[in-house]
C-alpha cells in the first residue's frame, strides 16, 4: 500500500492502519521491517503528529537512520517546519490511499488486457 503514496507526498501509520484495517503498530512494524525499499517507499509513512517517526529501526530525529528520511522526502519535495512536516498538504489521508490503490489495480488490469 505505501507504493501507493506519490512522491512528494507522506501518509501516516495510523492512516495506513485505517485503510488496511489494522494497527498503526503493525504498520510501522512492517515499514521496519521493508526489505523492499527505496522501491516500497516506507519512508513516506511518518507519525501522526507530522513527525517523522521511524526509520530502518531507528526511532528520534537525532538518528541518522531518521535524518536520511528527511532528507529523502526533502529530495521528494516535502517541506518541514524544523523537524515537522509542513501542513496537510503533503498529507494521503486512508480514503485517498484506497483510492489509489485501487487506480494501480486498475492500471495493472488495463495493461493485461492490451
Amino acid at each position: 500500500m505505501c507504493k501507493a503514496i506519490p512522491k512528494g507526498k507522506v501518509s501516516t501509520y495510523g492512516d495506513m492502519a485505517k485503510a488496511l484495517s489494522s494497527s498503526a503498530r503493525a504498520v510501522g512494524q512492517a515499514m521496519r521491517r521493508n526489505p523492499f525499499a527505496p522501491v516500497v517507499p516506507c519512508h513516506r509513512v511518518v507519525a501522526s503528529s507530522l513527525d517523522l517517526g521511524g526509520f530502518s529501526g531507528s526511532w528520534g530525529i537525532s538518528c541518522a537512520n531518521v535524518q536520511r528520511k528527511k532528507a529523502m522526502l526533502q529530495a521528494e519535495g516535502v517541506q518541514f517546519l524544523g523537524d515537522k512536516i509542513l501542513g496537510s498538504k503533503f498529507m494521503v489521508t486512508a480514503e485517498d490511499l484506497k483510492q489509489l490503490v485501487q487506480q494501480q489495480q486498475q492500471q495493472q488490469q488495463d495493461g493485461k488486457q492490451h
